[in-house]
């Protein structure tokens, strides 16, 4: 899979899967509106992506959240499958992103250096 193809599926991915959690079509209890999709990884022979799942809940909800979802990543797969147009859809696996709570713990101790 080239590049440029590469990106417009992770784009896509981002777009569907993000459209899914905000209808609330995932019926899993640990799955919330408040999940978000922050980034999307596909491989280079587009076999598998990682979904990057950041909340602004605590992080016990995001690891039940990421567990949720990576229990229903075959009902979100085969609904993906539907609207794409590529002949693989990618294996999805979903993955805790704390990067937005560290930027933030970092930014306080920073403020917290400077009175």
């Amino acid at each position: 899979m080239d590049e440029i193809r590469r990106k417009r599926v992770e784009e896509t991915l981002k777009a569907e899967v993000s459209a899914l959690l905000m209808r609330g079509d995932i019926k899993d209890p640990r799955v919330d509106t408040f999940l978000s999709i922050t980034r999307v990884e596909v491989a280079r022979d587009g076999s598998h992506a990682k979904l990057y799942v950041s909340t602004f809940k605590e992080s016990g909800a995001l690891a039940e959240g990421v567990a949720g979802l990576n229990n229903a990543a075959g009902f979100i797969q085969s609904g993906i499958s539907k609207r794409l147009r590529i002949r693989l859809t990618p294996r999805l696996v979903f993955v805790a992103d704390t990067g937005i709570k560290e930027g933030f713990e970092l930014g306080e101790k920073i403020k917290g250096l400077f009175p």
